[in-house]
């Protein structure tokens, strides 16, 4: 496919492998930001392709795996209501609740649907005045702005009968959590592309003069993975730490100025649970008090619902970088795409679910930095 194959060719994946490993002289752990990089480099076996001195582990940038389980369980308990239309993308419809998941909900009567667009949400409030339409925004700043121009626009037609379950996430406090963790390993970060393009990488210069650890911007692709990892370790091995852009064909530094004016406007900057790891100050989003009339959590008196995490699940050390899925006892056993404990097995960017498509022979992982 015309401007992706070139992104994809062996034999330059193969020269870049070959250029990394005679610049590399000792063992460095990197740390992939994005579900969806997770996905790229486990189904090209690009971290088979790398020399053993480069470990990648895998961060908390999959947006369904992050959402809290009490957030599911909210998603639930409105859906269940009477009158109400429900609605999400598709890949949080499996996403496990306390007890359940929005398919069950469905299959118990609820009018859960997917949708495409947050504007499709609105479209069925418009459609069915007489109904509740409650649309399940999810996501990091990536996704952010859509959802945000659909409540903008909702409020500008008067649509009463609109609401939003917000459960937005930032990815720089979640970099912050781990760099200031003890136990943190890693020493270079691939940042996440897509975010990038929304909000530029200035806030990602500020956790590099902090932390002194390097980080590159990186796309999707698997040259893209693969040069990204090449400019990180040329970093390292030359005691650099800066803030390099791999992905310039959609990032720069400021990002996308317009969608960053939606999301000033409708949204403000609060903290946020994520599922496994807990609170993190400033690290989501909310809405403004001018769109509150639009917010599910206080139309519908769910706010102080609250749920206790998995124990077995160890998804929260997976998302930090301090254990691979293989690491878990409950991997492809008790814990599967059909019976999952966690979000990471079900998610389309959750690393325990690549892992399963394309790992799950493999020998459990040994961790150098141990």
């Amino acid at each position: 496919m015309k401007y992706v194959d070139e992104y994809r060719d062996p034999k330059i994946a193969q020269a870049l492998a070959g250029e990394i490993a005679r610049k590399v002289t000792r063992h460095w752990v990197l740390m992939e930001v994005c579900g969806g990089q997770t996905h790229t480099l486990m189904r090209y076996g690009i971290d088979e392709l790398l020399p053993r001195e480069i470990e990648l582990v895998h961060g908390p940038g999959c947006p369904v795996c992050v959402t809290p389980l009490e957030m599911v369980d909210r998603a639930i308990r409105i859906a269940s209501l009477p009158g109400v239309i429900f609605t999400s993308y598709g890949d949080m419809l499996r996403v496990p609740g306390s007890e359940s998941d929005l398919f069950q909900a469905k299959a118990n009567g609820a009018d859960v649907r997917v949708v495409y667009s947050p504007l499709d949400a609105v479209k069925l409030a418009r459609d069915n005045p007489s109904r509740k339409v409650v649309f399940f925004g999810v996501g990091f700043e990536t996704t952010a702005p859509a959802n945000g121009m659909a409540v903008w626009q909702a409020k500008r037609e008067g649509l009463t009968n609109f609401s939003m379950l917000v459960s937005h996430v930032l990815v720089p406090p979640a970099m912050r959590l781990i760099l200031s963790s003890p136990s943190n390993c890693v020493q270079g970060f691939i940042a996440p592309g897509h975010v990038c393009t929304v909000m530029g990488y200035r806030e990602y210069e500020e956790l590099v003069s902090e932390f002194r650890v390097p980080m590159v911007v990186g796309g999707f692709e698997p040259l893209d993975l693969l040069e990204a990892i090449s400019m990180l370790v040329s970093q390292l091995e030359e005691g650099r730490a800066e803030v390099e852009n791999q992905y310039v064909r959609s990032v720069n530094q400021d990002g996308n100025l317009p969608a960053q004016n939606i999301l000033r406007e409708v949204f403000e900057v609060s903290g946020r649970q994520w599922r496994g790891i807990g609170p993190i100050a400033e690290s989501g989003y909310r809405l403004r008090e001018e769109f509150a009339d639009f917010d599910a959590e206080r139309i519908f008196g769910v706010e102080d619902w609250h749920a206790e995490e998995p124990r077995e699940c160890i998804s929260a050390l997976v998302l930090q970088g301090l254990k691979k899925p293989l690491d878990c006892p409950a991997f492809g056993t008790r814990c599967t795409p059909m019976t999952p404990l966690g979000a990471p097995m079900v998610s389309a960017e959750g690393a325990c679910a690549a892992y399963y498509q394309y790992r799950r022979h493999a020998t459990p992982h040994v961790a150098n930095h141990a």
